[in-house]
């Protein structure tokens, strides 16, 4: 679990599309000045880019190193991870945003994010609003606009960020970012055309799953007795009470 507020930038070394397992892996360097890998562990998940994955080996350079060392780490990418984000876009000297995933302390300055991207996004456009910058994104899979609402959260790249405009039937939804939040995440400085990892507010799936359920009960026949909506009529109708 992540809140999607981004606690570091950082760099890609490496993207290994074979690496000694036979599968992908994906090497980040961070600033030397760097506290993100204090209290790493092998395992740990750490947010890339908004998702979630499984730090396989990481460094640390001891106070005695080089200034020329910089803490790094590994993590392992699935072949659906692959399919569905755009982590296999990245490139040596890409940068990318970073989350630890959180802690029973940790303050919520964001929202419950999961790490598991929906879908991507394309950047249509950017118009700058004084100091702050208004981004419009269309994502590959139109249906998950249905979750995206006005004032609503939705995170894109990891980064937790609040909905400002959406429009349903021209399919796309912005954002605003303030000039503090340009200074601390990637997608501040992505292009038109460039794409974003996008996670939708699950809230929203689990409201939608047991809806969908109630009214399936409301109108399904069950053992030829009528659907619990049917049943309700049947009752008013002979003067019963619902």
């Amino acid at each position: 679990m992540f809140t999607g507020i981004v606690e570091e930038i950082g760099t890609v070394a490496e993207l290994n599309p074979s690496d000694s397992t036979g599968g992908t892996s994906l090497t980040i360097t961070l600033p030397p000045t760097s506290t993100l890998l204090s209290d790493a562990h092998l395992g740990d998940s750490i947010a890339i880019n908004g998702v979630c994955l499984t730090v396989t080996s990481f460094t640390t350079p001891s106070p005695a190193s080089s200034a020329e060392e910089t803490p790094s780490f590994t993590v392992g990418i699935a072949p659906e991870t692959l399919r569905l984000t755009n982590l296999g876009s990245l490139t040596p000297q890409s940068r990318v945003n970073l989350e630890r995933a959180v802690r029973a302390d940790t303050r919520m300055g964001g929202h419950f994010v999961q790490g598991h991207v929906d879908a991507t996004a394309t950047i249509l456009s950017r118009t700058p609003d004084g100091n702050a910058v208004t981004l419009r994104f269309a994502p590959r899979l139109k249906e998950v606009l249905r979750y995206v609402v006005h004032k609503g959260f939705v995170a894109l790249d990891g980064a937790s960020l609040t909905v400002t405009r959406v429009d349903d039937e021209a399919g796309w939804w912005e954002v605003m970012l303030i000039a503090y939040t340009q200074e601390r995440i990637v997608t501040a400085a992505k292009a038109v055309g460039d794409t974003v990892n996008v996670e939708v507010d699950m809230t929203a799936k689990y409201v939608e799953k047991s809806l969908r359920g109630y009214l399936a009960g409301l109108s399904s026949d069950e053992a030829g007795g009528g659907g619990l909506l049917e049943k309700i009529v049947e009752r008013v109708v002979k003067g019963g009470s619902a």
